[in-house]
């Protein structure tokens, strides 16, 4: 297994839109557990996408499970993936390993119910909510080209400069 590259805005490649995922093979596994070590080496990393590491595939890794007293369905490696549905709207704050000089405030969906298939091929349906959903929402927007900074509430107001040190 290895650390990949990220990829860091104001990289071009970052708003490329992902193709779908056709071949589940060995190959597939090995880039997946590449991915898995690539954000569990970033500072309190809980999702990842292929195309923060330059691999224009619609594959995403989510983990909240290190955040405590929340629902969640522990490590999901989630190929393919497609909200069917979602409720409410909520705003937080975002980072990402791709812009890590900055957070930002968010309006998402509360909760969303999303399809996906594993690395095996299978298809699975999952119902998420909270910190779990807004995770998986932000890495699927990496699918389709967009970063958190496309989504900020103002960018005036809702944009921060992290503290050094994190």
């Amino acid at each position: 297994m290895a650390v990949l590259d990220i990829l860091h805005y104001p990289d071009p490649r970052l708003k490329q839109t992902s193709v779908p995922v056709e071949s589940f093979d060995e190959a597939l596994r090995m880039f997946v557990a590449d991915l898995e070590e690539t954000m569990r080496a970033g500072p309190g990393g809980v999702g990842i996408a292929a195309p923060q590491v330059g691999r224009f595939e619609r594959i995403v890794i989510i983990d909240v499970s290190s955040k405590p007293k929340i629902k969640q369905h522990g490590r999901l490696v989630l190929i393919n993936p497609e909200i069917l549905a979602w409720e409410g709207m909520v705003k937080g704050r975002e980072g990402c390993m791709s812009v890590p000089d900055f957070t930002g405030n968010v309006i998402r969906a509360e909760s969303v119910r999303l399809s996906a298939q594993d690395e095996q091929g299978d298809s699975r349906e999952f119902e998420m909510e909270g910190f779990e959903a807004r995770a998986v929402q932000h890495e699927i927007d990496h699918l389709d080209g967009l970063l958190f900074l496309d989504r900020l509430v103002s960018k005036r107001h809702d944009l921060f400069r992290r503290k050094a040190g994190k």
